[in-house]
């Protein structure tokens, strides 16, 4: 239930022509507190609740729960969430023995693009393709959680 991972900018859409999979996400938070947070997610036609608990100093790590639900159930919480809608398409990559799940974002966070890969440690090396940039773990903003207060649109720089 410790979720690792890493996450980057993206420099280029070449993933996109590399990807084994792309999915539709919708999302919005029932709770946005540091924490932990409550997100409510529909991932294609399925549902899901996720928590998660504060991340580590880092920002490498943090405690997550997630269970599936129904697309009706899903559809509805959401009607339930803060102010702010995460609106994005996931697309995955296999790169080495790693899948990396890149996010192109829509609506006011249209023009980020954001690689998450998943590892079994914090000092586990991966592969890092050629589209991968500056690497921004740990950096709040960038978590959907505060993506949904404050959106790419409104950052000055």
């Amino acid at each position: 239930m410790i979720e690792i991972e890493r996450k980057f900018l993206v420099t280029s859409q070449q993933f996109k022509t590399e990807a084994i999979r792309k999915t539709r996400i919708k999302q919005g938070f029932l709770n946005t507190d540091k924490a932990r947070t409550v997100r409510v997610r529909l991932k294609g036609e399925i549902g899901f609740i996720t928590v998660k608990g504060a991340s580590t100093d880092d920002g490498l790590s943090r405690f997550e729960w997630e269970k599936e639900i129904s697309k009706t159930d899903a559809e509805a919480l959401l009607k339930l969430c803060e102010i702010g809608i995460i609106d994005k398409i996931r697309y995955d990559i296999e790169v080495g023995k790693h899948v990396f799940e890149v996010d192109e974002f829509f609506g006011d966070n249209t023009g980020l693009i954001v690689a998450e890969v998943e590892l079994s440690s914090t000092t586990e090396a991966f592969e890092k393709p050629n589209w991968l940039g500056k690497e921004v773990t740990g950096e709040a903003r960038y978590y959907n959680s505060q993506l949904s207060k404050k959106p790419f649109k409104n950052w000055n720089s």
